[in-house]
């Protein structure tokens, strides 16, 4: 099997993500933390001795190009396969034919299997003899954890690498590499090109095509044109400034006017236009202080559950969880008297003297302290009587009422 057919009727018809496939490690984009200098991966590569690896990563991050790569520096045979496609008849022609060429040729051959999770075990375990005795060097890619979809044996005679989603500077780097060299007369508008880098997610194929269907649709490539060639409306944001303050404005105002539905309206724009989840999480915490407090303690629970629970499970899945806390804190009776407390206190701190805390509330840890006078006429007690004579608040503040219990109110 050629992968490097590069034909001029190949590179006419070939999409333009298979175009822009890096054919050298210089030209490939993201995962320094595997390829960079000094990397292992990198040496490997660099050195032609190649050993079976698992490649672990979303779509569109890499595995397929840098499988490609390694082709390119080794020796050996590459043949590609997909386990979406091929079946243990496929696999055993491969071993067949790889056992004849190292045989009669001396060459070994590498076997990369996109998507090996979609392989059942019986398909796996047929690989394990020749992974073991070197008839083939296998590469392997899968978009899920290796740890559950690959036969342990497998996994311990490879080694995995995972590979991470490209970031937007990785996209926008890719896509004006892709303009310079294809579509040199096409002009595309900042916000077009932001959206196709937002809208990718960190998948090269998804912004490659998108930019290329965009391409079709005129020289001039404005934001109406990239929405419609991603198939998504392009939300105005922007993370730094007035609308980012006033969504989540509206989002908080929301809650606080006992209004789930706009809650998560304002929580889902905030979702779909990339707001981080931690920060709207982080929010709904002093939310449910601040607004809600002791009228219902459990939403301070609730909203702190709530993103701690985002930080592990991570988008998209987390919309569902901070969505169940707002309409839960929309929904509960507010109160601001821990903040106005809080509030009061401080103002006065701010404003007036600070009188010396009386003696009886002070520490005595040692006899001295006693003798002059700390804790004297204090106990422990289980007495009310006994903490309504006792003034816990220095002279001149006495009689300030910084807390006022919430009154009891009905849920909403």
């Amino acid at each position: 099997m050629d992968l490097f057919d590069s034909s001029q009727n190949q590179e006419k018809f070939a999409p333009l993500a298979d175009k822009m496939r890096p054919k050298t490690l210089t030209e490939f984009l993201g995962q320094g933390h595997i390829v960079g200098r000094g990397k292992p991966l990198r040496k490997m590569i660099s050195s032609g001795q190649i050993s079976s690896v698992i490649f672990w990563g979303p779509p569109g991050s890499g595995k397929t190009t840098l499988a490609r790569i390694v082709a390119g520096k080794t020796k050996a045979e590459f043949i590609q396969m997909s386990a979406v496609t091929s079946g243990v008849k496929d696999v055993r022609a491969v071993i067949s034919d790889a056992k004849d060429r190292l045989k009669f040729e001396q060459r070994k051959t590498i076997l990369f299997v996109d998507e090996i999770h979609r392989f059942n075990k019986a398909q796996q375990d047929a690989f394990m003899p020749f992974v073991e005795n070197g008839t083939i060097i296998l590469i392997g890619a899968t978009t899920e954890n290796p740890g559950f979809e690959v036969n342990a044996p497998l996994i311990s005679r490879s080694q995995v690498f995972v590979f991470k989603k490209l970031t937007d500077q990785n996209i926008e780097a890719m896509l004006k590499r892709a303009l310079k060299k294809y579509f040199k007369k096409h002009r595309v508008d900042k916000k077009a090109l932001n959206h196709i880098i937002k809208t990718a997610d960190g998948d090269a194929r998804t912004a490659l095509n998108t930019l290329e269907t965009a391409t079709f649709m005129g020289q001039k490539i404005t934001l109406p044109i990239a929405e419609e060639a991603a198939q998504k409306k392009a939300i105005y944001y922007d993370k730094k400034g007035d609308y980012h303050y006033d969504t989540i404005s509206a989002f908080i105002k929301s809650m606080r006017g006992s209004d789930p539905d706009a809650a998560v309206h304002y929580l889902a724009r905030m979702l779909k236009a990339g707001e981080d989840p931690i920060f709207i999480a982080r929010r709904m915490v002093i939310f449910a202080a601040e607004d809600i407090g002791n009228a219902m303690p459990t939403a301070l629970v609730v909203a702190t559950n709530a993103m701690q629970a985002t930080h592990m499970i991570g988008m998209p899945e987390a919309a569902i969880i901070l969505s169940q806390a707002a309409t839960y804190l929309a929904s509960a009776p507010k109160s601001r008297t821990a903040y106005d407390a809080i509030s009061s206190a401080t103002a006065d701190i701010d404003q007036k003297n600070l009188e010396p805390i009386p003696l009886y509330l002070r520490n005595a840890p040692i006899g001295f302290m006693k003798d002059l006078g700390y804790g004297a006429g204090y106990a422990w007690t289980d007495d009310p009587a006994f903490h309504q004579k006792m003034k816990f608040l220095p002279k001149n503040l006495r009689g300030r009422k910084y807390y006022q219990r919430p009154s009891k109110k009905k849920k909403t």
